[in-house]
């Protein structure tokens, strides 16, 4: 996607803002919500990846669903 970005700038030329037309600017925090979901969702399943494996090596205690279910 090319961006049509336009700066905003002061007085003396310092830069200021950022314009993206709202089109642009509606896909790019699609974009970025998306992607936020995915590193949420990859970063949930290497925790519990990580839990399940002290598990095997008898590291924590398992829980029983009742046990979990009151955590939450």
């Amino acid at each position: 996607m090319r961006l049509s970005i336009q700066y905003v700038n002061d007085a003396a030329g310092n830069v200021q803002a950022v314009q993206v037309p709202v089109a642009q600017w509606k896909r790019l925090t699609r974009t970025v919500r998306e992607l936020t979901q995915r590193a949420k969702i990859k970063s949930d399943l290497a925790e519990a990846l990580a839990e399940v494996e002290l598990k095997r090596k008898n590291k924590i205690k398992s829980k029983t669903l009742d046990e979990f279910l009151r955590e939450l």
